[in-house]
């Protein structure tokens, strides 16, 4: 298994690392907001760029990347969630790949989120651009209705490895007890047979929560935690987490 190493963290090896989502809609406000994130027992934080008020002015994103990097002082991920995948904003297809690749030429970031059902060569040439500025790629995907059984969680994992992820992420909505198993089992068997590069995977909602603690115990890296405002449903504060994470360590 491969393992994937930003700064002083490696993501795939120990306890699953935490992730902070970043949701201000100002500049001021997110400086703000690292600020105070800085000060947290995390490892990573994401700047989901969906909420920011100026998203489309793929110019001004860039530059605040460095201003964001500077302060937080921590790895950085940065996120444009489609509308379609439980983000803020609608967006065509074009302007999400132009924000991305003036990141990746202007921007100050560790690591880009790109979601598994865009154009097949649209990402295939953002994960090159993105591997020639050494910026790590997740793969990801988001079901907020329901949770595919386990031949398709394997099935998207797999492609998300196939089309050169560094770390390939999903994450579903769970419907009863039954379902999170569903999710843990896909887990499991792709972290134990198929995959050679670290996973992130979980159930949401307060029914899927077991799945943000448990991931070294089933086979998924990192988890998210929140700094106040949660990014996806069941996220659990990052002091809570950490302490349950340390208690559960294998």
């Amino acid at each position: 298994m491969k393992t994937v190493t930003i700064d002083k963290v490696t993501i795939g090896e120990g306890q699953p690392k935490i992730i902070v989502p970043l949701l201000d809609r100002t500049e001021n406000a997110l400086l703000a907001s690292a600020e105070h994130i800085q000060q947290l027992d995390c490892d990573i934080v994401e700047w989901r760029i969906d909420f920011f008020q100026e998203v489309e002015k793929p110019e001004i994103v860039a530059k605040l990347s460095h201003k964001i990097k500077k302060t937080l002082n921590k790895p950085l991920l940065i996120t444009f969630r489609t509308y379609k995948e439980g983000g803020e904003l609608p967006l065509s297809d074009e302007k999400y790949f132009e924000i991305y690749h003036m990141l990746i030429k202007h921007g100050c970031l560790d690591l880009i989120d790109l979601e598994l059902f865009m154009p097949d060569e649209l990402i295939k040439q953002t994960i090159a651009a993105a591997h020639q500025k050494n910026i790590k790629v997740i793969l990801c995907n988001h079901d907020f209705d329901k949770t595919p059984d386990k031949q398709e969680i394997l099935s998207r994992l797999q492609q998300m490895q196939a089309k050169g992820a560094d770390i390939c992420k999903i994450a579903v909505m769970p419907q009863n007890s039954a379902d999170v198993l569903t999710l843990l089992e896909a887990t499991r068997e792709m972290s134990e047979n198929y995959a050679d590069r670290p996973l992130i995977t979980m159930s949401m909602g307060a029914l899927g929560m077991i799945s943000r603690v448990s991931g070294q115990v089933f086979g998924s890296a990192a988890t998210f935690g929140s700094a106040g405002t949660a990014s996806a449903p069941g996220q659990i504060s990052v002091s809570e987490l950490r302490k349950i994470l340390n208690t559960l360590q294998l």
